[in-house]
């Protein structure tokens, strides 16, 4: 998918709907084995060595993200500039994605790279019928793309988060709704492991 003075934004009544926005030309692409070592760095440039003690981190070690819903974005040179993922996870026994790390090259910021990163891969969930989105993040910034604390208020992550950062999205009308527990991952094979700090 490419983008050029056009990229995607959240509408009332739909998940999604194009908006003249970006400034630069880019494109989203389902990321490559040949993409490791650049995603690798631009995550390390964006959340340093700490981001593999995080408990997000926890919920991926040793697991693959869901099939389809490995994102990359690059620029008009083939340089990745931008990266999604999101993970299976089992949210109070229910199955949901957790969304994360989302993360784009410093000097690609504010061009709406991770709003369309982020509304694409939210798209291709939806296309892929999965039925909700968890994530621990900067609530104002994502509350744009319907993420709301209310749907995490008796969930528990398997470690320390701010309860104000952890955030859900229903995909699916009533996908979150009594949900309570704790979210862990869901059984997949491993592929694809973080290096080591």
């Amino acid at each position: 998918m490419a983008f050029e003075l056009a990229c995607l934004d959240h509408a009332p009544g739909s998940l999604i709907a194009p908006v003249a926005l970006a400034l630069s030309a880019f494109a989203i692409r389902d990321e490559a084995p040949s993409d490791i070592d650049a995603r690798e760095a631009l995550l390390d440039d964006a959340f340093g060595p700490a981001r593999f003690l995080k408990t997000c981190q926890r919920l991926r070690d040793g697991s693959a993200p869901a099939p389809g819903l490995a994102l990359v974005a690059t620029n008009d040179d083939g340089a990745l500039i931008g990266t999604v993922r999101l993970w299976p996870a089992r949210a109070g026994g229910r199955d949901a994605l957790l969304l994360g790390p989302l993360a784009v090259a410093a000097s690609s910021r504010s061009l709406g790279i991770g709003r369309a990163l982020i509304e694409e891969s939210l798209a291709r969930a939806v296309e892929l019928g999965h039925r909700a989105v968890l994530l621990v993040g900067d609530a104002p910034y994502y509350a744009r793309f319907g993420f709301e604390r209310r749907f995490t208020e008796r969930l528990t992550m398997p470690g320390p988060v701010e309860r104000a950062r952890f955030l859900g999205l229903e995909l699916v009308a009533g996908a979150l709704e009594g949900v309570r527990g704790r979210v862990i991952p869901a059984a997949r094979p491993a592929v694809d492991l973080p290096r080591a700090a």
